[in-house]
């Protein structure tokens, strides 16, 4: 599986709660919390989304479960 670039949905979506698509691109809804967004997202025809908070900052990560 390739890497997503999210950086330029990144600053509009930091912090809020995102709908997407099963491309992990095309994001069909965003709000405050992931039940406004879940019924935003079935409401324009996707009854499965992937549902993502969007953190307010990037932090690096290397490593894995210890």
């Amino acid at each position: 599986m390739a890497a997503i670039d999210w950086s330029e949905n990144f600053e509009k979506y930091k912090g809020l709660w995102v709908a997407m698509k099963r491309d992990q691109k095309t994001v069909v809804a965003s709000g405050e919390t992931a039940k406004e967004v879940l019924q935003e997202a079935r409401k324009k025809g996707l009854p499965s989304p992937i549902l993502f908070r969007v953190p307010t900052e990037i932090v690096p990560y290397i490593g894995g479960a210890f």
